[in-house]
């Protein structure tokens, strides 16, 4: 979970590519955990800021990691602010093939995911 967390803050506003499904709901995981202890925190010391800082610290992250999941799917990046939609693509299973956004991120005759440095060889 934190290698994928990372990935995602690494990406931090690159709307471009895709997302595999472990990729983006590990991160998301992380993300919701953050946030829960940062909202439990801030209202142990009664300073609502802090929650606040933390959701704007993550409000780009997340729609990045959202579009390049979406493009996963074959969708627009757009897709993700359609209601109820937007969650069945997010669960959605990818193209197999390349698709307009990028090669196919789970093909492993292509590329081999290198865990100490947390990037894609080729």
């Amino acid at each position: 979970m934190i290698g994928y967390f990372k990935r995602g803050l690494q990406n931090y506003a690159n709307f471009n590519g895709r997302d595999t499904r472990p990729q983006f709901w590990w991160y998301y995981l992380a993300v919701i955990i953050i946030s829960f202890i940062a909202g439990f925190v801030s209202g142990l010391i009664q300073v609502e800021i802090l929650s606040t800082i933390v959701s704007l610290v993550f409000l780009i992250p997340n729609i990045a990691a959202g579009v390049r999941r979406v493009h996963d799917v074959g969708k627009s990046g757009w897709y993700i602010l359609i209601p109820i939609y937007n969650i069945i693509l997010l669960a959605t299973e990818g193209e197999e093939q390349d698709n307009e956004y990028g090669p196919n991120p789970r093909r492993t005759d292509k590329n081999t995911f290198d865990f100490e440095n947390q990037q894609f060889q080729q």
